[in-house]
């Protein structure tokens, strides 16, 4: 069966502005153009848009999509398995929410007690998986897969406090960085009391801790955009700032 850009639009629920986006960018072209010039979809494109919508639901870009669709190595059935398994998990993630929502809402109602493990199960979960596809690959490349590892596992039996605790010394270290940003001196008291705290901090996750890590992760926060926003956003040039107060501090 073939269908206009109004049709497939009706029966996929994406807007037709939408459609002809896709094949402004070469995502995906209409079978032909008919005679009173509409753009006509078959089932080759019915398929393909169903893969598209896919890939959107697992939050992939258009520009990543468009590679994997157009790649000779691109094998459906086998993408079509990955989407199941990791819809399954996002699946499992999703009731793991609900029940911790659910569980909240019993104990607040005064029907249940709930453990401080209990309050993160679902939540760490989130934050482990939202750092994986933010930092993933660089951090695995410059640490192993076997400390990362370590960490996750280590940040997943965190509990209540230590994880209060860890946002408490985070926000310390960027008021201490700013100070002594405004003394002037990457070497002074201040400056090595917030890296004294940042230590501190990576001990709360790391499982064995190494001047030399340290200092390599002072790096990271001046060579990788996503970590220098993360101080620069404090105020322009503190990530290279406290990159140059970590390697004072280690002495690497």
């Amino acid at each position: 069966m073939e269908y206009t850009v109004n049709k497939l639009a009706a029966i996929s629920g994406v807007t037709t502005r939408t459609l002809r986006y896709y094949d402004e960018i070469d995502l995906l072209k209409p079978a032909r153009i008919n005679s009173s010039g509409y753009r006509i979809y078959g089932r080759n494109e019915i398929n393909k848009l169903q893969q598209i919508l896919f890939f959107r639901a697992l939050d992939v870009s258009l520009d990543d999509i468009k590679l994997i669709l157009n790649s000779d190595q691109y094998d459906e059935v086998k993408t079509l398995k990955t989407h199941y398994d990791e819809l399954l998990s996002k699946r499992a993630h999703l009731d793991l929410l609900i029940n911790n929502v659910q569980k909240t809402i019993e104990e607040v109602e005064g029907r249940r007690t709930m453990s401080d493990k209990e309050k993160f199960e679902g939540l760490k979960k989130q934050l482990l998986e939202d750092n994986e596809k933010k930092y993933g690959n660089e951090i695995r490349e410059k640490y192993g897969e076997e400390v990362i590892a370590k960490s996750n596992a280590k940040f997943a039996n965190m509990s209540e406090a230590t994880y209060n605790h860890a946002n408490q010394l985070a926000a310390e270290i960027i008021e201490l960085i700013l100070k002594a940003m405004d003394e002037g001196d990457a070497n002074s008291e201040t400056a090595m009391a917030a890296c004294e705290k940042h230590k501190e901090w990576l001990c709360l996750y790391w499982e064995t801790y190494s001047k030399e890590a340290h200092a390599g992760l002072g790096d990271m926060y001046v060579a990788d955009e996503r970590f220098k926003h993360y101080y620069d956003q404090h105020r322009v040039g503190a990530a290279e700032f406290f990159c140059g107060a970590l390697h004072n501090y280690t002495g690497v």
